[in-house]
């Protein structure tokens, strides 16, 4: 799997996902900071990686375009600490590894881990 990460994950969580043998790499490694969120899809699409994040707008964006990827998973946790998001994110990629795969939007929070498949209906 390979991963893209928004600008509010931590580093520390590329890095680990790296240590995992995953290909991971931060939109601040991309010099991505001033994209917008459409080209950040756009992004995670070409290059066929999971965006993480905790912005909510992509999922309405996610819906408004009716596209089968990219994958999206919003972090909504209280904790947003490196250590807490890996401990979710390892959770989920063992739990939902072939959903992710294939297209879903997936709401994290202390709850719950909500997922849907792709194409989101608005």
């Amino acid at each position: 799997m390979r991963f893209l990460a928004d600008m509010g994950i931590s580093p520390y969580t590329v890095r680990f996902l790296r240590e995992q043998g995953y290909d991971a790499v931060h939109l601040r490694e991309l010099k991505g900071q001033l994209l917008t969120d459409a080209s950040i899809l756009e992004l995670a699409r070409t290059e066929r990686r999971i965006l993480l994040t905790h912005d909510l707008d992509f999922g309405e964006l996610m819906a408004a375009s009716g596209a089968r990827l990219p994958t999206v998973i919003v972090f909504r946790l209280r904790n947003m600490r490196p250590e807490n998001v890996n401990r979710y994110l390892m959770g989920i990629i063992d739990r939902f590894g072939d959903q992710l795969r294939a297209g879903a939007m997936v709401s994290v929070t202390e709850a719950q881990v909500r997922i849907r498949s792709l194409p989101l209906s608005s």
